[in-house]
């Protein structure tokens, strides 16, 4: 009886005994249920049957001592490769949808005032009595303004801010605007186009490295450049069209004041909270072996970012790139018109059928030239418009040369943008500004040098060293395209 007593005892303890867990198996890699704080401090504070309450400890992770035992452990202010940033998208946050179209817009009036040249010069040579050397100095001195604004991109950004610095951009090329629509002296023409370069390259800078930090930058910058091919395609159409109906070559530059204008005051209503909404990455935090942090002087990241490898290979892509590009724009008229013997108002078109095949493929060929990899892209696009640029050089025909034009723009106008991003991603963030604006404006000097060097051999030889200057520069471009930095996927 005493027996059975005892075993009903046992059986009424084992009944009261849940479920075991789970026995966790040797080659599994779980790990089982750990208790939460709350319940650490609960069991804590609760008197133990067998012995004494465990001492109180805080809950989560412990407190450091003192700041030199976290520095030990590990540095509090991460590394650029270890950190990690809220990608900005062109949605997020909402104002930078107007940002977006208020730098396309920017780059559309760029492109108006870049090509119509191409157009306008044998009417300009003709008011001014000029030849091809002289008329070739508005490309020189618009180049000059382009490298004047490279060492004060970043002064300007930190002084004005970025909606300031877009307004006085505009503000200057409203400026030289109003100098050409009163159809002044040629020497003020030149002047005017300095101004020009300063203001474009002051208001690209900002643009490409807000367009270049946005998700899936190689689409942004592809939908900024482009809306540039748009303006270069309208602006030798409304150029011709203008002066073909005998109206004086400065009347185009009225449409060009006023769409300056517009963008001005677009650039201040989107820009002016820039600042706080893209606070500044990885900020400096005091140490105990650094307690009061100062940021790099100025002149120190200036010269970073110009001594950087990748800045310097892409001035000089950007050289050829750009040298190319105005020197097709600006001369293959004048090319037409001499070897291939057609008249000024029949052939004005074809240099809008160039700047259509660029927009067409900053548009439709920028995403595949992302998903496909921008290197490999760059090479295919360069090789590719180098062999329809011996068709237009080799093939006598007016109509088949129009065409192997507008072919050469299409592979080439997915190329800045896909180098855009590349450079973005190579230059760290902190130089980017600068970088981006030493590449913009030091490569854009390629389009004065490459257009006087081929007005001042044209006046020589002939207008067909347009093409072996091309292809010279395609293989320029390609020289540096290899000489980059690979880029290294952060995981």
């Amino acid at each position: 009886m005493v027996s059975q007593r005892g075993f009903g005892t046992l059986i009424d303890i084992d009944s009261r005994i849940t479920d075991p867990p789970a026995a966790l198996k040797k080659d599994s890699h779980a790990l089982p249920d750990l208790p939460t704080a709350y319940e650490l401090d609960e069991l804590n504070r609760t008197p133990r049957d067998n012995g004494p309450p465990l001492p109180l400890t805080p809950s989560g992770g412990q407190t450091p001592r003192s700041l030199h035992e976290l520095e030990m452990s590990r540095p509090p202010t991460p590394e650029y490769h270890d950190a990690a940033e809220v990608v900005q998208t062109w949605t997020n946050p909402p104002i930078n949808k107007w940002r977006l179209l208020s730098a396309c817009l920017m780059n559309f009036g760029n492109g108006l005032n870049d090509a119509a040249p191409g157009a306008l010069i044998p009417y300009m040579e003709k008011d001014y009595k000029i030849g091809y050397a002289i008329v070739s100095l508005i490309f020189v001195t618009n180049a000059v303004g382009f490298i004047a604004a490279a060492p004060v991109n970043q002064l300007l950004q930190a002084r004005l801010g970025r909606a300031k610095t877009l307004v006085l951009a505009e503000s200057i090329m409203a400026a030289a605007y109003i100098m050409l629509v009163c159809r002044p002296p040629f020497p003020v023409v030149v002047v005017s186009f300095l101004f020009l370069g300063l203001g474009i390259a002051t208001n690209l800078a900002p643009n490409n490295v807000f367009s270049a930090n946005l998700a899936n930058a190689t689409t942004a910058l592809g939908c900024l450049h482009g809306s540039y091919g748009i303006g270069a395609t309208i602006g030798p159409l409304m150029a011709t069209a203008l002066v073909t109906h005998n109206h004086p070559w400065s009347t185009f530059y009225f449409i060009s004041l006023s769409i300056t204008i517009f963008n001005l005051l677009l650039a201040f209503f989107s820009f002016r909270n820039y600042e706080k909404d893209t606070p500044p990455l990885n900020p400096l935090r005091p140490t105990p072996s650094n307690p009061h942090p100062a940021p790099p002087s100025r002149s120190t990241l200036l010269k970073a970012a110009l001594t950087h490898k990748t800045t310097v290979l892409g001035a000089l892509f950007i050289f050829c790139y750009q040298g190319a590009e105005v020197s097709i724009s600006g001369w293959v008229i004048s090319f037409l018109i001499s070897y291939r013997h057609s008249s000024p108002a029949r052939v004005g078109y074809v240099t809008a059928g160039f700047w259509a095949g660029v927009t067409l493929g900053r548009f439709l060929l920028s995403h595949p030239a992302h998903r496909v990899g921008e290197k490999r892209a760059v090479v295919a696009l360069v090789l590719g418009a180098a062999a329809f640029q011996l068709l237009v050089w080799l093939v006598p025909n007016a109509v088949g040369d129009a065409v192997a034009v507008s072919v050469v723009g299409l592979l080439l106008g997915p190329v800045y943008p896909a180098a855009t991003a590349v450079f973005a991603s190579l230059i760290p963030k902190r130089l980017q500004m600068s970088g981006l604006a030493a590449v913009s404006a030091l490569g854009s000097s390629g389009g004065a040098v490459a257009p006087l060097v081929t007005g001042v051999l044209a006046q020589e030889v002939g207008t067909w060293v347009l093409h072996p200057i091309c292809i010279g520069l395609f293989a320029g471009m390609l020289g540096c395209w290899v000489g980059l930095p690979r880029i290294v996927k952060r995981e």
